[in-house]
């Protein structure tokens, strides 16, 4: 049983780390195609709910904890917002930047450890910050430009989004795993697609009121586009939901970080995104960074 367990596991966070990147490549697709950030994710998240109502009529809609219900309403709000800025960053930024960048929500992690749980980082832990900004360093600066490193390349406005995305998702983790815990990785699933959906729809109705037949009409034109994102993260989400049921939520992100690597081969392969090598060896070093944080900080 035991064995079991622990194979299921290693599979869904293989698929999760191989998948994720692969939805953020039809999501940085569509952008560029003048799909909107927010209906991208609103239509990922109806369509996912649809699906789970047509292949599982099993799920319960009551009986379930108010514990169960509090953390997973704060989990998909989350989600969506951090779902929305990061294709929002995507939207201007390179994959195989903005891929190992995630690596940062480990020291997120650590911080919100120190400031809320007291936990000091111990000498592993600052290691893994400071590789973590070094490997940054790398993916980050030209060096064709010959610039010395300056902290002004965080204010760039696809890094600013791709940190606020990662906090959320940070944070989300948490929420999310909780209410994996007081009821099934599908059961939390549905409904994480459910108040993402709602969440998006209510965004929608004031911003994009004008633009939601436009986009409609953009879905139908890229349907193939949208079904692969559709799938992709439908399975990345399963995936890593699977994973946090059976693992903690710091091992389980700290292996997640190493999709960083298939983000910067995904770039170079999908948009011909440049500086291949150093970006493989910038994510390389911040993913060891991040496992530092997580696993041994």
């Amino acid at each position: 049983m035991l064995l079991t367990i622990l194979s299921l596991t290693s599979f869904a966070v293989l698929t999760r780390i191989i998948v994720n990147p692969l939805s953020n490549v039809f999501q940085k697709q569509l952008a560029h195609r003048s799909a909107d950030p927010l209906f991208i994710i609103s239509s990922t998240y109806g369509f996912l709910m649809l699906a789970c109502l047509i292949v599982w009529p099993q799920l319960r809609f009551v009986g379930l904890p108010s514990a169960f219900w509090q953390s997973i309403i704060v989990a998909g709000l989350l989600a969506m917002l951090g779902n929305v800025f990061l294709v929002k960053a995507l939207h201007i930024g390179d994959l195989s930047v903005l891929g190992p960048i995630n690596a940062y929500k480990s020291v997120v992690g650590l911080l919100i450890g120190i400031f809320l749980l007291n936990e000091i980082p111990g000498l592993w832990g600052l290691a893994g910050i400071l590789l973590i900004v070094a490997g940054s360093y790398i993916v980050l600066i030209d060096w064709k430009q010959r610039t010395a490193f300056s902290w002004e390349v965080f204010q760039r406005p696809e890094v600013k989004m791709r940190l606020l995305a990662l906090v959320f998702s940070a944070i989300d983790g948490a929420f999310l795993k909780k209410a994996i815990l007081l009821s099934t990785p599908t059961i939390a699933f549905f409904y994480w697609c459910v108040f993402g959906f709602a969440f998006t729809l209510i965004w929608i109705s004031l911003t994009l009121r004008r633009q939601w037949r436009q986009q409609t009409k953009l879905l139908f034109r890229q349907k193939f586009t949208f079904g692969g994102l559709f799938l992709a993260v439908g399975v990345s989400q399963m995936a890593s939901n699977v994973a946090l049921a059976n693992m903690p939520v710091g091992y389980a992100l700290a292996l997640f970080q190493t999709s960083a690597l298939i983000s910067v081969l995904f770039g170079y392969q999908f948009f011909s995104e440049q500086g291949i090598v150093r970006k493989l060896i910038g994510a390389g070093i911040m993913v060891t960074g991040a496992i530092l944080i997580t696993v041994l900080g």
